[in-house]
Order: structure tokens, then sequence, then C-alpha cells
């Protein structure tokens, strides 16, 4: 694949500064999102940026590349499948922030913070004894890049760790992985189920009624895709003590709404998609590390597979 024209979506031109040397047989040219024209894309072979403009369509460029971990935004235009168009995604150290995230809550929860802070409001000295990280079971949805991350570092710290994926191909760091239509077996098993999922067909809405049904007063984190999620099935959950608390990164539409229902409920815990944040520098360097795979032929780990919709 021959790169000639980049455009770039964002006024990142200092960002790039350490790599304008190396890019020197490159053009770029740096856009506003809303300042992007038909003229700029047809002039481009490669668009680089968070979120596509509002005329892009996949056939006017060779290769795509999200400074995003998700790629959503970009597959929810028509058109991939006849372009052939090649798309990659930003690939950093979200596991690593995500576990912290997830370990985080989790240790919180264990150490019973919330309990003594309202004894405390009410001056009141009772003891309860915290609970050990190696006495619980995790089940983690999503056993790609960031999912095992999280069970490397889980495990690591004496968690029993299983797994769920399309596939259910066992994975390092995983004392077991099943396939999504046997996912009951582990989320019954489960003290605390975390979701990295993607959004796709297979995942849409998967934590629906019949999947939350299966939790045993489990403790769910959400930091894959808020799409995966019924919301009204994870309220009757939560009513039901099948969910005894809920953490959600993500959401269907975000930000969240003010009126949501969401907000007031004491059993969920609200964060505004911080569980990985791009840091830019990483994006960009992760953007130059794959032009110049693409450059020498070498195989991409960040391509998405369009079939697979990740």
């Amino acid at each position: 694949m021959e790169i000639n024209h980049i455009l770039i979506a964002g006024d990142y031109k200092s960002i790039f500064q350490k790599y304008l040397k190396d890019l020197k047989n490159y053009q770029l040219s740096f856009k506003s999102v809303e300042s992007i024209t038909n003229e700029d894309l047809d002039w481009a072979d490669a668009y680089v940026g968070f979120e596509p403009c509002e005329q892009f369509k996949p056939s006017q460029v060779k290769w795509v590349h999200t400074f995003n971990a998700g790629i959503n935004n970009y597959l929810a235009i028509d058109g991939w499948q006849a372009s052939q168009t090649l798309l990659t995604r930003t690939i950093s150290d979200f596991g690593e922030k995500m576990s912290e995230y997830c370990l985080s809550y989790i240790l919180a929860d264990l150490q019973h913070h919330k309990l003594f802070e309202e004894q405390q409001d009410e001056n009141i000295w009772l003891k309860q004894s915290p609970q050990a990280l190696r006495d619980q079971t995790i089940t983690i949805f999503g056993t790609g890049e960031t999912g095992q991350t999280i069970a490397k570092i889980f495990s690591l710290l004496g968690m029993t760790v299983y797994g769920i994926s399309n596939s259910g191909k066992a994975k390092a760091y995983f004392k077991k992985v099943l396939p999504i239509h046997k996912a009951k077996t582990l989320v019954q098993q489960a003290d605390y189920i975390i979701s990295t999922l993607p959004l796709t067909t297979k995942t849409e809405k998967l934590f629906n009624q019949t999947m939350f049904e299966a939790f045993d007063q489990a403790y769910f984190i959400n930091v894959g895709r808020g799409q995966v999620v019924d919301q009204e099935s994870l309220k009757s959950a939560l009513n039901k003590g099948n969910v005894r608390h809920a953490v959600l990164d993500v959401f269907e539409s975000e930000p969240l709404h003010k009126n949501s229902e969401l907000w007031q409920r004491n059993n969920i815990t609200i964060t505004p998609h911080i569980s990985a944040l791009t840091d830019l520098n990483e994006a960009v360097t992760c953007f130059y590390h794959t032009l110049k795979n693409i450059e020498h032929g070498e195989i991409l780990e960040n391509q998405v597979d369009l079939k697979r919709g990740y």
C-alpha cells in the first residue's frame, strides 16, 4: 500500500513535532474535523484522528487510523466491506489503566470503605474485617489484550480469574476461558464480573435479563462499551440482588443524560468514561509505528477485523 498524503483530523501538529523529520517524505495536512472538505478527503491516502468528519466515506482513503482503542464511531459508517480500506486502532497501556481502575473499586469494596465512611459520619466505632483479594473470583468478559492484562495483574495478586470470549480459546493468566454461550457457569461463580467487551452485533445488549439472572450477588464493572448492557435489565438485577453493585464507566449515550435515573441510585457508581483515557502522545506514537509497519509490509497487530468488528 502506497501512502503519500496523510490527513490528520485535529490541530495536533505540536504533538507530531518529534516525528516530522521522520515523516518528511509524506505530505501532512492538519485540519479540524469541522473544516475538512470533500476535496481534502479526495487528496488524502490516509485519515487519522479520533473521529470521522461528517462527510467521511471509507472508499475515499486507503487507510484509517483512529487514536481510540474503540472503533465504533468509524464502523457506524456504511461502506467498509466494499471499500477494502485498512482500519487500524491505537494500542496503548489501556489494559494497565483499566486494571488500576477496576482494582481501586474492588479494594474499596473489600476494605469496606463506604461502610467506614458512613460509620465515621455517625461517630460509630464498629469493626468489620476486610476481605482478602486472594479469596475472590473474577470473571472477565473479553480476553483480548485489555482483558488479558487485567487477568495477569489480578492473577498475580492471587485472585482466581476466569474469562469469557467469542471463541472460548484458552489464554494465559485465565484459569479457564469459555465461549459466550457457556458463560452462565463462570458467571455464577464470580464475586466480581468485569466487561471489557467491544460493541459488535454479538455483544450488543449481551448483559440482558437472562445474563443478569445468572449473577449471584456479584459486583459488576463495565469498562468496555455501554451498549453491551441493557440498562433496564441491569436496574432489575440490582433491585432483585443478582447484582449487588455496578460500577459504570461507559454508557449507551454519552454524556449520561442529567435526568437519568442511574445518577440517583446508591448501588451504582458512575464515572465519565475515564477508566483508560487515550494519551495523545502514545496515540501518535502508535500511528507512526503503524505507518512504518505498513511501509515495510509488516504484520499489523492493531488492524481491525471488519467482520468481527474489533
